[in-house]
């Protein structure tokens, strides 16, 4: 089987080999198990190096088809994209049609070009993964709401499954609820028993963006200290709001309790997960956000944002905390855990019980199913 992947994700090349952001790569390094050829229709980029935070695929030879990287997030670009477009167009036309099983990855500038092009190829196997928050209600740029429009569409979308996280209604037949992993079967330790009565552990995964909120991460424990719990927070994690963040920790001298530890990588993300207390993740919009789920593996309660699939994640609250975006209210939630032993202890078995459902052994199990029929 020939199998083409259409994605955004910028490539980095190193020794013949190709790098990408690693939990996206983890996920196509199972996919790749079931096929015999791969193509890769990909932004390639020569001045970035490779970080603890990519991985390579394990797969050897592959025809790996470079696009230019581009956005259309202001006039600039918008011109710069119109010299570009077209060969991105007749790339991922070519790979189509060569390709027995079409992979895109959504939502993306590349992918809505996908979503466009696989419309001339209605028998081909296509796979959709859209990785992104499939609330209909949700507030979300044009780009992604044309893509859920023609993802949703079967007369568009022909023999084409199209992966969501969670269940929503008004979805069409090719629509199918899935979910990610990052842990197997083999990984299911105990978790670690921790005290709230003594020093209590906070982690912030993910990039450090407006879009994250990892500001608010900081303020909420900030706030939780100020009423006397010893807590501390480490965030793992880069992007253009350290500065901001840095000099909000300082100005506040914070630096004793809130570490921004960078990029790390699998191991020690983990390590800090089996250390701490809660996760948090303030975002503004998420598709399924793989640092609750980890974080829940090895007992962290998550604290969350109530958008996408998160609240279904939470059971809606009974077994993490949703998130008003109100310091006081949500501080005073926190406090409701925290001043309960056997409230908290409860909350983490939840938690840990229901992200061990989904582990990697059957995430693999479910993509072969997909890859085979």
């Amino acid at each position: 089987m020939k199998f083409a992947i259409i994605t955004h994700v910028v490539h980095i090349q190193k020794d013949n080999q190709y790098f990408g952001y690693s939990p996206y790569v983890r996920e196509m390094n199972i996919w790749l198990k079931y096929v015999d050829e791969v193509i890769i229709v990909a932004p390639l980029s020569f001045k970035e190096k490779v970080s603890e935070i990519d991985s390579c695929y394990d797969f050897k030879g592959i025809d790996f088809r470079a696009i230019p990287n581009f956005n259309l997030t202001s006039l600039a670009n918008v011109l710069s994209s119109i010299f570009k477009l077209p060969l991105i167009f007749w790339k991922i036309f070519w790979t189509i049609k060569a390709a027995d099983h079409v992979h895109l990855r959504c939502p993306g500038n590349v992918g809505l070009i996908g979503c466009l092009v696989q419309m001339f190829f209605p028998k081909k196997i296509k796979i959709a993964k859209y990785a992104g928050n499939w609330d209909p209600k949700s507030k979300q740029p044009f780009t992604y709401r044309l893509q859920k429009w023609i993802l949703n569409n079967t007369f568009l979308t022909r023999n084409m499954q199209v992966l969501v996280y969670g269940e929503w209604e008004n979805t069409t037949k090719n629509i199918k609820p899935f979910f990610t992993a990052s842990y197997a079967e083999k990984d299911k330790l105990p978790i670690q028993k921790l005290d709230i009565r003594e020093k209590i552990n906070f982690v912030f995964v993910g990039t450090l963006s407006p879009g994250k909120n990892s500001l608010y991460a900081i303020q909420l424990v900030e706030d939780i200290r100020k009423q006397g719990y010893d807590s501390f927070l480490e965030l793992y994690g880069e992007g253009p709001e350290r500065k901001t963040l840095e000099d909000y920790i300082i100005a506040n001298q914070l630096e004793k309790y809130i570490s921004l530890m960078g990029n790390q990588n699998q191991q020690k993300v983990t390590q800090a997960y089996q250390n701490s207390h809660f996760v948090i993740l303030p975002s503004k919009s998420e598709g399924w956000p793989k640092a609750l789920a980890e974080g829940m593996f090895w007992g962290c309660i998550p604290i969350a944002t109530a958008i996408s699939c998160v609240p279904f994640m939470l059971d809606y609250g009974e077994r993490g905390l949703l998130l008003n975006k109100e310091l006081k209210s949500d501080s005073q939630q926190l406090k409701d855990i925290l001043n309960s032993t056997e409230h908290f202890n409860l909350k983490r078995e939840k938690a840990s019980e229901w992200s061990r459902k989904y582990t990697l052994d059957t995430f693999e199990t479910e993509i072969k199913k997909m890859i085979k029929e």
